[in-house]
């Protein structure tokens, strides 16, 4: 029987199957982090359950952490409670943990791959929804609420339906100035936001394919926001020279045997899936969102839009955009480049290269920060810190950050943030604040300019990477 790179994770890992029902799927590494542990720690505490399995349970502090003076006590009594606990649960039962300040800390779907703790073939969950990151190495990964993640903590299995499948191609060559960002953007704004919902989705064709490791975690991190429960790109060379040598990652011969197995992993020739979809990689430009939600984007030269539902206006009423109207020129007062889907080095190296020599635009506050300790120390090993300070740009520490409304980083009210993070609904950023996807360059070009501009024109004589 053909299997999809999905069926052969996903049956590798049933434990049980219960009579025409839901199957007992083991899972091989859990992800936590300050928010949605406390009450699943609680649950088990409780009952008098112990944790089953926490040399496999993985811990860092990431949505709550201050990006600034990271080495003082925190100022936010929530945040700050939050943290300490993780601490003292973490400690209790004896679960590794990387604080904040711990050269591995970062946020939880950045760290876990540089640290090698993701590897193909796995299955893996976090409290999280964007622990779809992970699939871009062959993993089936998906977010948990809290109930499931006691679940996880008391047998290190769930309790599941199996999800469907869906394949999305894409073939072609991609033109200059085009990222991985706005492939993704450009498949949610033809595709809609509910088109994955019951579906896991494998991303296929050359595109992919010819993308790094930090490319394929941008566009599996966002598979929820067109509903999916995740996204997965099948292992290949690319794969294991990322994985090779990590701290975490198999070694010598063990690693080996592990690459024979990924090996066997991608989808068979002539496996089917439930529902495909075909792009052409030309097709696609630079990418900026106009709404309240991911799926509304178009490529930055065309005009927004006409629609006459009443969800579409008030989006755009909330927004401040008209139907029919070009964003090019639209002053911009906030930018941010960070978050799970674009904070990894060589998402800061795309940005440096369109920075150095120019200066950031005086009405512009730009908050560029990193997704980890490690990406930190590299961005300043590499030299980028200098370009950015020489540019007039602050480069902050760690953390989720301005991605959502959690911590100190909020955008105010009215204002617009072009920003590389995931979501964009009303609120998001900050109460009343206004989010524009959109990709690492496309920020770099905006907080230039002070405006949204078409980036390409901008990079015409530029070689990104």
């Amino acid at each position: 029987m053909k299997k999809t790179l999905f069926d052969k994770v996903w049956d590798a890992h049933v434990v049980d199957t219960i009579e025409d029902g839901p199957q007992v799927l083991y899972i091989d590494k859990h992800l936590i982090h300050e928010v949605t542990s406390p009450q699943a720690f609680n649950e088990l505490e409780d009952r008098g359950i112990p944790i089953f399995r926490p040399q496999q349970i993985v811990a860092t502090a990431d949505h709550n952490t201050p990006t600034q003076n990271q080495d003082q006590p925190i100022k936010d009594e929530l945040s700050k409670k939050q943290l300490e606990q993780l601490s003292v649960n973490c400690k209790k039962n004896n679960i590794t943990l990387y604080q904040l300040g711990h050269k591995y800390n970062g946020i939880v779907h950045v760290m876990a791959p540089e640290l090698g703790i993701t590897q193909p073939g796995m299955t893996m969950v976090c409290g999280d929804s964007h622990t779809s990151t992970h699939g871009a190495f062959g993993t089936i990964a998906f977010g948990i609420g809290t109930s499931q993640v006691a679940q996880v903590f008391a047998s290190q299995c769930l309790l599941l339906t199996k999800p469907k499948s869906l394949r999305v191609s894409v073939n072609g060559k991609l033109k200059n100035g085009v990222l991985p960002k706005d492939v993704i953007l450009y498949i949610i704004s033809k595709l809609g936001t509910n088109s994955g919902t019951g579906y896991f989705c494998e991303y296929a064709g050359n595109v992919f394919e010819e993308m790094s490791m930090e490319g394929r975690m941008t566009v599996c991190n966002m598979s929820i926001e067109m509903g999916a429960r995740g996204g997965m790109i099948a292992p290949d060379q690319t794969t294991f020279d990322y994985v090779k040598g990590r701290e975490f990652a198999p070694k010598g011969e063990e690693f080996n045997k592990k690459i024979a197995y990924w090996k066997t992993l991608p989808t068979d020739e002539g496996a089917t899936f439930d529902k495909e979809y075909f792009f052409d990689a030309e097709d696609i430009e630079p990418m900026i969102t106009y709404g309240t939600n991911p799926g509304m984007g178009i490529k930055i030269t065309e005009n927004i839009p006409v629609e006459e539902n009443a969800s579409f206006k008030k989006s755009l009423e909330y927004m401040n955009f008209e139907a029919g109207e070009s964003l090019i020129n639209k002053p911009i007062n906030y930018v941010f480049i960070g978050s799970c889907t674009n904070s990894r080095i060589e998402d800061f190296r795309i940005a440096a290269n369109f920075i150095k020599g120019k200066q950031k635009a005086s009405n512009v506050t730009a908050w560029l920060v990193p997704g980890s300790k490690q990406v930190e120390t590299q961005i300043i090993e590499e030299g980028l810190q200098d370009i950015f300070e020489a540019a007039g740009f602050t480069l902050r520490q760690p953390g989720c950050s301005a991605c959502l409304a959690m911590n100190d980083d909020k955008i105010p009210q009215g204002e617009y943030c072009v920003s590389t993070s995931n979501r964009n609904f009303e609120g998001r950023q900050g109460q009343g604040s206004r989010t524009i996807l959109a990709s690492p360059l496309v920020a770099a070009a905006t907080a230039v300019a002070g405006k949204i501009v078409d980036v390409t024109k901008e990079i015409k004589e530029l070689e990104l990477i």
